[in-house]
């Protein structure tokens, strides 16, 4: 059995709405400083993913991508979190011709921030991952939903129905 520190048992996505969303500076794709701050004034789809071009985070992000147009209409910037590599996410933007932003996490020091690295259980394996959460941020950077445990298909278009009702 897997050994984890105390802080990796007990991490569990405590944000809610309200809350001030965790500031942070990641690199896009192209090796470039993104932070929250910088989108002050629109609100934000934050979305963690575990890996690029695994069946369930390439729907997710293939669908985000899908309903660009509509999320920039309703004053929304889409963000894509993962641990991935800038390289791995170069590639997975090309093969997919994605309109998003990608950052990477490698140390996962977002992921923490935002509580969605945790402990995690596959075929009886426990190991330490990325559980698939999303976030939307206002625009003065509170958080206004969150959505836990997604299930990549068809959550694009429900995050959408819901920024459309506000």
């Amino acid at each position: 059995m897997a050994e984890f520190s105390q802080e990796d048992l007990e991490r569990k996505v405590t944000l809610k709405p309200g809350d001030k969303a965790p500031d942070f500076t990641l690199l896009n794709s192209d090796g470039v400083e993104i932070s929250l701050h910088d989108f002050k004034g629109k609100k934000v789809v934050l979305y963690f993913y575990p890996k690029d071009n695994t069946p369930g985070c390439t729907t997710e992000a293939c669908e985000f991508s899908q309903n660009y147009d509509d999320f920039i209409a309703n004053d929304s910037v889409i963000i894509g979190i993962s641990p991935d590599s800038t390289q791995s996410h170069a590639k997975f933007i090309d093969k997919h011709s994605l309109k998003h932003i990608l950052l990477s996490d490698e140390q996962k020091e977002v992921a923490k921030a935002y509580g969605v690295w945790q402990v995690r259980k596959n075929y009886g394996r426990e190991y330490l991952g990325i559980v698939r959460t999303t976030f939307v941020i206002d625009e003065d950077g509170k958080i206004l939903k969150v959505y836990k445990s997604v299930k990549a298909k068809d959550h694009a278009a429900k995050v959408l129905a819901d920024l459309t009702k506000e």
